[in-house]
């Protein structure tokens, strides 16, 4: 009995085994890989490796699990992916808050090229430019008029120095030579709610935080990032239809694997991200979050991730920012 129960069993996985497509590490055999997020729940990034990666297990014949690994502006997360084995059980979702850092710690536990195999873009999400409902700016000239009346009285809060949030308006004044002030905070909580009760005039945020606000009439919502009107803010002008230029305060998200990981699982990961990414529920999903599916090849991720980190060390560098 127990050599033909066996038996079966063998026949069955190798049964299994043939019907799982071949040519990945994944497809021979179903088992559990981590998704690390290097940032805390809710997050943008967390959010979209939990949208993405139940669809994308769905498809490989795996079960991704997110982990959460948030601290020192993500480095604790993706120092853990750095040093893992390059199988694909271990991978990450990350931000472009990945190519500041480089910029802003003078000593970086991993190298950010050379230590990770880039494997897919996910998603663009858009920043807003927001002001409290009673500043008397109602658009984004009155804006430019208010501030360069008043240089040094109004100011903007970020969740801390060294955030998206805080360089997308640094790039902002530079472009337009404002003198606003930056009041640095501990996290997004307390710079909205101060946001909110006007003790700091304006703000950069994603769209879909800032909406909700928008709608109660707390805030106004003067442009947001990128070349084209956001989806969800059609009536809201964008920083290209302003004019300015090539501003760019777009979030972008990725996926990512230590380094070495073999081509064609690369490859192979590459084109069922994009399937997924292309379903109409993870469009909507994505949505909700204010994202908007992107796809690139791995070279063309690679490329984005070292341009971005050689402009943010030069602006950085001529700017003097400095991280909490």
């Amino acid at each position: 009995m127990h050599r033909i129960a066996l038996s079966r069993r063998s026949t069955l996985a190798a049964l299994a085994a043939l019907l799982l497509p071949a040519g990945s590490s994944f497809a021979q055999t179903a088992r559990v890989a981590t998704l690390v997020v290097p940032y805390t729940p809710g997050t943008g990034p967390d959010s979209l490796a939990r949208i993405v990666g139940t669809r994308l297990g769905a498809r490989m014949g795996t079960t991704f699990v997110v982990e959460n690994k948030a601290g020192a502006s993500g480095n604790i997360g993706a120092d853990f992916v750095a040093k893992a084995k390059p199988d694909g059980s271990v991978l990450m979702v990350t931000v472009n808050t990945f190519t500041i850092t480089p910029a802003l710690y003078k000593s970086m536990p991993y190298n950010p090229v050379s230590d990770f195999t880039p494997i897919a873009k996910l998603a663009i999400g858009n920043l807003a430019l927001v002001v409290n409902a009673g500043l008397p700016a109602q658009n984004f000239e009155a804006l430019l008029a208010l501030a360069r009346s008043k240089p040094g009285t109004l100011s903007y809060g970020s969740p801390g120095n060294g955030t998206p949030q805080h360089l997308a308006m640094e790039v902002l004044k530079k472009r337009y030579g404002l003198d606003i002030l930056h009041v640095p905070y501990k996290g997004a909580a307390g710079a909205n709610q101060d946001l909110l009760g006007g003790q700091i005039q304006m703000a950069v945020l994603p769209i879909h935080t800032a909406l909700p606000f928008v709608r109660a009439g707390k805030i106004r919502m003067l442009a947001v990032s990128g070349d084209k009107r956001a989806a969800l803010a059609p009536d809201v002008p964008s920083m290209g239809e302003l004019g300015a230029g090539n501003v760019d305060l777009s979030l972008y998200f990725w996926l990512a694997g230590p380094a070495g990981m073999p081509s064609e699982e690369v490859t192979r990961l590459n084109r069922e991200v994009a399937v997924v990414l292309a379903a109409p529920d993870v469009k909507e999903a994505l949505a909700v979050q204010g994202m908007v599916p992107a796809t690139a090849t791995p070279a063309q991720l690679g490329d984005t991730i070292k341009q971005d980190i050689d402009r943010w060390r030069q602006f950085v560098t001529e700017q003097k920012i400095t991280a909490d």
